[in-house]
């Protein structure tokens, strides 16, 4: 089972753990165009290497209006990272446009939802966002819909999230696991005063999952770090047996006696746990639109796979049969998205072992431009396909087919 493991020795922070995982893109380079040219308000991303403690590792800068914004870090705190919410957040010399208009949540949700990403990184990008918000609404004691992010909802906050969800998509893992979570010592001093390590914030994120402290001064997982470890992560435990093809290194800004990185490895596991649920149901009052309205719904919700099957059913009534596959983290999810939109007053379980072969999303040059394939390999075999929506888009442009496209094996 392709697995991500991240560990936080040095806890988290968005920048770092998207650095961390473009380090695991095979095509890095391209991956940063691609996230340059998505048209995140006044946001431009820059990539460079930092050494800590010796080791060598990647640093991703976001510049917002051409400033680069590790330029204005925590007094106390060690990562670059704007998001922290008002309670310990620093004022900023450089109030951008965005900063002032782009505060709420819905407004965060407008902003990644004209993005041009694919519809389940959107839903992941605002799904990290309302843990955040989640957390601001209790630590503040007001309603959700009260809150404004300050420097949560900056733009270089907005990039480090949309970023690092990309990035997981692409990747296309089947499990994603972290250590638990260093979360630093001490107090922090902030606007409204000096608070203590982890933030009130931060601290209601982390519910649930495993932290600790040692000797680190200092604020060491932000916000931001923590919402995409708890949205992500699958299970917070020591590294699994695991065999390793290829480690990140996400560095932060300050140097301390240790390396000031998030690690995140990717290999294979071979886990008991690598069985998916298949929730089944059987429809016979239902319209083709709404049943097409249903899928999309659970597609969108990370569903593995969803589709329909023509049965026959009591009293000879022909029906459809609707199988969503997911994985068993998300059953409950996928149950309550099924009961709400469809018609049916049961729903199946099986479980079942799922094997797959290893995928990565590559970008290849055609004739008429690059498009991007997905590569499978694994057991024995390896195999190349082309995005349709590439493919689409390229003969359209050109008034050809798709078969007169040729790919670069």
């Amino acid at each position: 089972m392709k697995t991500l493991y991240f560990e936080c020795n040095m806890g988290a922070a968005g920048d770092m753990i998207m650095s961390a995982l473009l380090e695991l893109h095979p095509h890095p380079d391209s991956f940063m165009e691609r996230l340059n040219g998505l048209g995140i308000p006044n946001v431009t991303f820059k990539k460079s290497t930092s050494v800590k403690c010796g080791i060598s590792g990647t640093h991703v800068e976001v510049a917002v209006g051409g400033t680069v914004e590790n330029e204005h870090m925590h007094e106390h705190g060690h990562h670059h990272e704007h998001e922290h919410h008002h309670e310990h957040g620093h004022s900023h010399e450089h109030h951008h446009e965005h900063e002032h208009h782009h505060t709420g949540m819905s407004e965060i949700e407008h902003i990644i939802g004209h993005l041009d990403i694919p519809e389940r990184v959107k839903n992941d990008a605002i799904g990290v966002y309302k843990l955040i918000a989640e957390a601001e609404s209790h630590a503040h004691g007001c309603e959700i819909s009260e809150i404004h992010f300050h420097e949560v909802g900056t733009m270089d906050a907005v990039a480090d999230v949309v970023g690092t969800c990309l990035l997981i998509n692409e990747l296309n893992v089947d499990r994603i696991i972290a250590s638990p979570i260093n979360v630093g010592s001490g107090q922090v001093r902030c606007a409204h005063g000096i608070l203590p390590v982890p933030a009130p914030a931060t601290a209601h994120i982390l519910g649930g999952v495993p932290i600790y402290s040692n000797d680190i001064q200092g604020e060491l997982c932000t916000p931001t770090g923590a919402a995409i470890l708890k949205y992500f992560s699958q299970e917070f435990s020591t590294m699994p047996v695991m065999k390793i093809s290829k480690i990140g290194y996400g560095m932060g800004s300050k140097d301390f006696e240790a390396a000031n990185c998030v690690r995140v490895m990717l290999g294979e596991t071979q886990d008991k746990s690598d069985t998916v649920s298949e929730l089944c149901c059987n429809l016979d009052d239902m319209t083709g639109e709404a049943i097409g309205f249903a899928i999309d719904r659970l597609f969108d919700a990370g569903a593995l796979d969803v589709f329909t099957t023509p049965i026959g059913m009591k009293k000879n009534r022909p029906g459809i049969l609707l199988t969503c596959i997911c994985r068993e983290n998300q059953r409950d999810e996928m149950l309550g998205l099924i009961f709400k939109h469809t018609s049916t007053i049961g729903v199946r379980e099986y479980i079942t072992n799922r094997y797959t072969l290893d995928r990565t999303i590559e970008t290849t040059h055609t004739q008429f431009g690059d498009v991007r394939v997905k590569r499978s390999t694994g057991w024995g075999v390896s195999k190349i396909k082309a995005e349709y929506d590439d493919m689409e888009k390229i003969a359209r442009e050109n008034n050809i087919s798709i078969s007169d496209i040729e790919i670069n094996q």
